[in-house]
């Protein structure tokens, strides 16, 4: 299969697949490669880049690069972790990498998240946006025109879910749900239904939500960012933000779910301060059923 993206960057160097740059995994013609550094991806400094600018993003560290198979060339750098704190020095390393990247012609995906770790839970989330796009790229989900039916999205495909129902099958917190579902069964937790929600900011980053009732008055809540630079993971990035806070809230479940807690007061208060910013978001605010008590 031909592998998605462009192959024509001049800056971006192509990586062998053997010769000390072995993949950590391949699919449907592309590689996929982990822990590589800026300046094994991209071939010297490109225009319009200091040397001080590059002798810092240079040695930044991606956590996964989808490669295309043919070319060697990356698609996309993709990093998952803890946001970094406004006015941090990871911050501005950050910005420094992905200004560097820029110039380079490199793609990034930055995935926000004091739960999600690449080591766990990188691999199902780089097969998810090679599928995803590969979907897209197939013109399954193109817009038509006409009397014809309306495309599914990659996200909204039915199928048999974990626990029997029927449902989106490209949910990647379906097995979430249904562990809740098992939680609440065992007296684990106080609702069996996982709620959440997800907005886009207006400089691009997507957030999601996702929560579940663990104490009538208590809550364990997930919030999960998802940034593309120059790069479209193909489904919308805050309903895929939303579907990874609820695959952090299946973690959190698993390991300490009874730890750190949002009282549901307080929860439902920050619900309504991010439906008050609604004209800092793409597309307004569409949740505000959940700001009631």
């Amino acid at each position: 299969m031909t592998s998605i993206g462009s192959d024509d960057r001049a800056w971006l160097r192509a990586l062998p697949a053997d010769g000390g740059r072995e993949p950590l995994f391949g699919r449907a013609g592309h590689r996929v490669h982990p822990a590589l550094r800026l300046s094994d991806l991209v071939q010297g400094r490109p225009p319009g880049v200091t040397g001080s600018q590059w002798s810092s993003a240079s040695r930044a560290s991606f956590d996964l690069v989808i490669c295309a198979a043919d070319t060697g060339r990356a698609i996309v750098a993709v990093q998952m972790g803890p946001v970094a704190s406004a006015g941090s020095a990871q911050q501005r390393v950050e910005r420094l990498t992905d200004a560097v990247s820029a110039a380079a012609g490199l793609p990034v995906l930055r995935i926000g998240s004091p739960t999600l770790r690449a080591a766990e839970h990188g691999r199902r989330l780089v097969e998810y946006v090679i599928d995803a796009r590969a979907y897209v790229a197939g013109g399954a989900g193109a817009t038509v025109d006409g009397d014809d039916p309306a495309p599914v999205s990659f996200r909204d495909i039915l199928g048999r879910l974990p626990d029997g129902r029927t449902g989106p099958v490209n949910d990647l917190g379906a097995l979430s749900r249904a562990a809740v579902v098992d939680a609440y069964v065992a007296g684990r937790v106080a609702d069996p239904i996982v709620r959440g929600l997800h907005v886009r900011w207006a400089d691009g980053t997507a957030q999601g939500w996702s929560w579940v009732q663990v104490r009538p008055d208590a809550c364990l809540v997930e919030r999960v960012s998802v940034t593309e630079h120059r790069f479209s993971c193909g489904i919308n990035a805050a309903q895929l933000a939303e579907d990874l806070a609820t695959v952090a809230v299946g973690e959190r479940l698993r390991t300490n779910a009874g730890t750190d807690l949002l009282p549901c007061a307080e929860l439902t208060a920050q619900i309504v301060a991010l439906s008050r910013r609604r004209d800092e978001l793409v597309g307004g605010f569409a949740f505000d059923h959940l700001c009631a008590d």
